[in-house]
């Protein structure tokens, strides 16, 4: 991080980062899916994330590559990798926020909350999933709302970030309680009752990640 704005190293790291808790944390993962769903969650996303550490590292991405395309590369790896509904998810995600980034070299804060939402509003338009459903929208909105609200408190990077992991924490915890209302745990109906949803349980992890690496910069 330089003058407070992040640049392709801290974005490459950040994918580096959630690839790592994603990893150590898959087992976990998958036997929250595997009571709700396929069962495959964890293992999904760990392929997934790994291919998009390799693609960042595989010389395919020039070396003056701005952020945004940290992201978009990282999401098409994800996209083909990653099985089940996770990897165009998960691949939508950071396509999209790597598009809002555009070709900015530093993103300062207002910059990466306009990445966050453009995210959030990617995996809305795809899942058509809306907060209460029990999906990872759960742990993603709430995430980005928190950010928004200490950017505007004028809060540093560090602390909006920190802001947006700790309320992705509470809003997986919080879809503990819910009715699946999409995906395969909807099937379920009441059953899914009392379960903690795998999607938003990586996506916290995945805005853990972010909040590790900002940290570290700041």
């Amino acid at each position: 991080m330089n003058a407070g704005k992040l640049d392709t190293a801290d974005f490459a790291s950040w994918i580096r980062r959630a690839a790592e808790l994603v990893a150590a944390d898959a087992d976990r993962l998958t036997r929250l899916d595997a009571a709700i769903g396929d069962g495959d969650h964890g293992h999904n996303m760990d392929r997934g994330f790994r291919a998009a550490t390799g693609a960042l590292s595989g010389g395919t991405l020039p070396g003056d590559a701005p952020p945004g395309k940290v992201l978009i590369t990282a999401g098409r790896a994800i996209v083909s990798k990653t099985g089940g509904a996770s990897g165009p998810l998960y691949g939508t995600a950071l396509r999209r926020a790597g598009k809002a980034l555009g070709d900015t070299a530093g993103v300062d804060a207002a910059a990466l909350g306009a990445a966050l939402r453009a995210a959030l509003e990617g995996v809305q338009e795809l899942g058509k999933a809306a907060e209460g459903d029990k999906t990872m929208v759960d742990a993603l909105a709430p995430a980005v709302a928190a950010y928004e609200a200490a950017l505007a408190d004028g809060a540093e990077p560090a602390a909006c970030v920190r802001a947006a992991a700790d309320a992705a924490d509470r809003g997986a915890e919080a879809t503990v309680p819910m009715q699946a209302r999409k995906g395969r745990a909807s099937y379920l109906g009441p059953r899914s009752v009392g379960h903690l949803d795998p999607g938003a349980a990586s996506t916290a992890l995945v805005l853990r990640a972010l909040a590790d690496v900002v940290a570290q910069g700041g």
